[in-house]
């Protein structure tokens, strides 16, 4: 347990995943909260699992075409699962996002229209705290970097404000 109530977990097969979410959902039932669970960067039978559960599905994105094309099948597995659960929302996130950058206004303009999905309207920069904060196993709120803070902060708040 971490302060403000935030627990961290971890789980890295299927198994432990299908037996934490079992634990999670009992613990939601007994009251308000929310269960963010990270995937594998792949698509695996897992990520299906996950996608299939969430009510949002937030798809990062670092702000270059390649990496908006990699975002294919996640899109199509949401498309599916929405015929299982429509209810289902999903939102790009776009990370190492330098919104001065011509590439960066350009690439968000296409995501909207070619893609069908929408951005969050939160960026995470290219900032040297976010591989830092995985590579110590912290947040970026354990850090120094205020602007990552920010980025985390407004991310919450975002996505919060969608869950309501």
């Amino acid at each position: 347990n971490k302060p403000g109530g935030l627990r961290i977990d971890t789980a890295t097969n299927h198994r432990e995943l299908t037996d934490k979410i079992n634990q999670w959902a009992g613990a939601l039932a007994a009251g308000p909260g929310f269960i963010i669970v990270d995937g594998p960067p792949r698509i695996a039978e897992i990520s299906r699992a996950m996608v299939l559960l969430a009510d949002l599905v937030l798809i990062p994105a670092g702000a270059s075409l390649a990496d908006l094309w990699a975002t294919g099948d996640i899109l199509a597995m949401v498309k599916d699962a929405k015929a299982i659960n429509p209810a289902i929302q999903a939102r790009l996130v776009w990370t190492r996002y330098r919104r001065f950058t011509n590439q960066a206004k350009t690439l968000a303009e296409q995501a909207g229209a070619e893609l069908g999905v929408k951005a969050l309207k939160t960026t995470m920069g290219l900032r040297v705290a976010y591989p830092e904060a995985l590579g110590s196993g912290v947040t970026v709120a354990e850090l120094a970097d205020k602007q990552a803070k920010a980025e985390l902060a407004a991310l919450v708040a975002e996505v919060h404000g969608i869950m309501k």
